[in-house]
């Protein structure tokens, strides 16, 4: 069971690019974030002539999140509880209903820059509601796995150059401790569990040629619960997607990052 998280920065503008990704891995579920359209824009038969079952969670030119899968998807959920005016669409839930069912999001866990703004309190306000979240799901004694872009770098060693990111909002020390703090509830970081020898970047920026100089940053994750921590077989950066292109769309700073199961 492969199961992938992928932020496509826009799934519209670079659909032939993601399509020939999902082409030659098949991912079993992928969770999309950051579509920048809203639910009806989708291209929804584009993925649905590959086989899969889609929920989404969109919105207008920004954020957006998606949920495919080769299995039915029940028990939907959009968006987070704890803030009623909050119209952002950067949470979806589902169970797949495999034959060993197994819960999954599409996080997109805001930017926050920059600090000290309204925009840095709302991600502080939204991982404290991604928390509480997280806990309840725990209880279900499930396998679940939250997938997505946490805009956050768990470590120094997660960026090429910490000097450059201590006034950002993706590594300040809270941010850090609150992403150990999943991982103290009982969650499993993938990462942690099988490190790729040869890459651990999951993002390079389009300015100053950081793809080129592999000046990147890891900020797309998969936390576990541990009945699903132990079933884990495989983790996988797909680092070459971020220099894909075609004759009408370059690829996303982002690259997918897929986990596999013996389920």
């Amino acid at each position: 069971m492969k199961i992938s998280t992928w932020n496509v920065n826009s799934v519209n503008a670079r659909l032939e690019v993601i399509l020939n990704w999902f082409r030659e891995e098949r991912p079993d579920v992928c969770s999309l974030q950051e579509l920048k359209c809203i639910d009806e824009k989708f291209p929804y038969e584009a993925f649905e002539s590959l086989g899969y079952n889609i929920a989404v969670h969109g919105q207008k030119t920004y954020n957006g999140v998606a949920i495919l899968s080769k299995y039915p998807l029940s028990d939907i959920t959009k968006g987070l509880k704890g803030e009623d005016e909050d119209e952002q669409a950067r949470y979806l839930e589902a169970v797949v209903d495999a034959p060993h069912p197994f819960r999954v999001t599409s996080i997109y866990l805001p930017n926050g820059n920059p600090i000290g703004t309204e925009k840095y309190s709302y991600k502080l306000r939204w991982i404290e509601r991604l928390m509480a979240r997280a806990t309840q799901l725990l209880a279900l004694e499930e396998r679940t796995i939250l997938s997505g872009d946490y805009n956050i770098i768990p470590e120094p060693v997660d960026c090429y150059n910490p000097a450059m990111w201590v006034d950002d909002a993706l590594f300040q020390t809270e941010v850090r401790a609150a992403f150990r703090r999943f991982k103290n509830l009982g969650y499993s970081d993938a990462f942690d569990l099988m490190p790729p020898a040869d890459n651990r970047y999951t993002f390079w920026d389009y300015q100053a040629g950081a793809w080129q100089k592999n000046e990147g940053i890891r900020i797309d994750h998969h936390l576990m619960s541990p009945q699903a921590a132990d079933k884990l077989s495989a983790f996988t950066i797909h680092k070459a997607t971020r220099g894909f292109a075609t004759e009408n769309a370059k690829a996303s700073d982002h690259v997918p990052v897929s986990v596999e199961f013996n389920l």
